[in-house]
């Protein structure tokens, strides 16, 4: 008790796994689990619950027409129990009071499906706050904190840890590692490969023990090329949130051919709906968004895909691509249409199944093949089926929202690779991330959004990652 213990691997090496036997969703084929010194089975999550284990799932577990302290009292006894009454007010008091001291902000009284996917992951971590849980299992908690949020949060976890919790964080962010965990476990195809004191390692060898062998640097080399015209100039953008309330407000930003340009935010500040914006998802309420010089009406994602625009949604599995249709229909979602892999109204499915062989083979798909439904594909798997589909169109625009959320390392790198490889041809990039080594990684500018407003921008060369967390935060911003 009383230790942060940081648990890291590619996907698919087991984490998940080891984490759903530990909260009673599965059960395990032998061994045993030893909790306060005793040997335990969870036949149920309720079990683990009330042995005071609780966890931040990957994958959220939330029910969308329900609020966010709605959801957050789901299962809770002590609020529910046998009573068909729900202290609704004393539950949003309590909510509030727990994103207000773990600077997790997000309203009570929000209902899911109006939320953005970072939102969603706070409304998680509230979740098992609130459940006052004694072995806390933390699953990218931090990856929609700004840097200054971020820190926060670990003296929290460090003063649970003082308490006598014990807090497992799973995270892909290595120096998050080196900052909060006492020791490491690395897991590889199932086993655990090593257990290491924190302070003994270094990023690049905890990576090197994930992949089992060392990782290059992946940034962008310095010679960059030459960047070209205008491919996407935003005017004076403004559009409305789901709730019909201002969202992205007076957005001006022009990205050129060749270059990548970050936008920074803390998630729920606009910068989802600004994608969805650009694409053709959301209508412009005023301003104006052209691509190579084309204006585009706006609300029309067909008009979008026609002038040039790709784009990778933070959502990979809801939006990015249809989950129970195969690999080789997800392949040409946006393409079905015309020739080569249409006649008239008939679709060659020959044709497309050569077509998603070749991207598998190209793009380095693991998966058995081409009918292989899209849901039974990994993160990774599935991200780089998304990258296939929009570079196959040959886009002048590539909007990705943080393309790389939930990736291992290995995940990280390839999809890394992809970007640079874009902006390498002439495409131009605009990355929507709150991992702000990421962007620092790749882009050449940044852009930081808040409160749907971009409140400054930055040479990256120049910028430092204090300055961009304070503008993330509302303070500073354009001199």
């Amino acid at each position: 008790m009383g230790e942060v213990h940081a648990l890291l691997g590619e996907n698919g090496a087991g984490k998940t796994t080891l984490s759903k036997i530990l909260t009673g969703l599965y059960r395990p084929d032998e061994g045993e689990i030893v909790l306060f010194g005793h040997a335990v089975e969870f036949s149920s999550p309720r079990a683990a619950l009330d042995a005071g284990i609780a966890m931040v799932h990957q994958h959220f577990r939330l029910v969308s027409p329900f609020t966010v302290a709605e959801n957050v009292v789901l299962g809770d006894h002590r609020d529910v129990g046998r009573s068909f009454l729900l202290r609704q007010r004393e539950i949003e008091a309590r909510v509030g009071e727990l994103s207000q001291r773990y600077g997790l902000a997000v309203d009570p009284r929000a209902r899911i499906w109006q939320l953005s996917v970072g939102e969603q992951q706070r409304v998680e971590i509230l979740k098992a706050l609130y459940q006052d849980a004694r072995i806390l299992i933390l699953d990218e908690p931090t990856a929609v904190l700004t840097p200054q949020e971020a820190e926060a949060l670990f003296e929290t976890i460090r003063a649970m840890a003082a308490d006598g919790r014990t807090v497992i964080f799973i995270s892909h962010k290595l120096h998050e590692v080196k900052a909060v965990a006492d020791r490491v476990t690395v897991l590889r195809r199932g086993k655990s490969v090593a257990t290491v004191p924190a302070a003994d390692s270094t990023p690049r060898s905890l990576a090197a023990l994930m992949v089992g062998h060392d990782l290059d640097a992946g940034r962008r080399p310095t010679d960059r090329g030459t960047v070209g015209e205008p491919v996407l100039d935003l005017a004076g953008v403004c559009a409305d949130g789901d709730r019909g309330v201002p969202a992205v407000n007076d957005v001006s930003l022009t990205i050129r051919g060749g270059e990548i340009v970050g936008v920074a935010g803390v998630a729920g500040n606009g910068q989802r709906e600004l994608a969805e914006t650009i694409v053709g998802m959301r209508p412009l309420t005023s301003g104006t968004v052209e691509v190579c010089g084309r204006r585009l009406s706006g609300g029309d994602p067909r008009e979008a895909i026609s002038a040039g625009v790709a784009y990778v949604p933070e959502d990979r599995l809801g939006t990015g691509v249809a989950p129970g249709l195969s690999i080789a229909s997800n392949i040409v979602l946006k393409s079905y249409r015309a020739a080569p892999v249409s006649t008239g109204p008939m679709l060659r499915f020959g044709r497309i199944r050569d077509l998603a062989r070749g991207v598998i083979d190209r793009y380095d798909v693991r998966t058995s093949g081409p009918n292989v439904p899209a849901w039974q594909l990994s993160g990774g798997n599935l991200q780089k089926v998304v990258l296939a589909r929009e570079f196959s169109g040959e886009p002048a625009v590539l909007v990705a929202a943080s393309p790389t959320r939930g990736l291992d390392v290995a995940g990280i790198e390839t999809v890394h690779s992809y970007l640079r490889d874009a902006a390498s041809t002439g495409v131009g990039v605009l990355l929507i991330s709150e991992d702000l080594d990421e962007i620092l990684a790749l882009a050449d500018r940044v852009a930081v959004m808040y409160e749907g407003s971009v409140v400054g921008e930055r040479d990256v060369e120049t910028a430092t990652v204090e300055e961009l967390g304070l503008m993330m935060a509302g303070a500073g911003g354009e001199d």
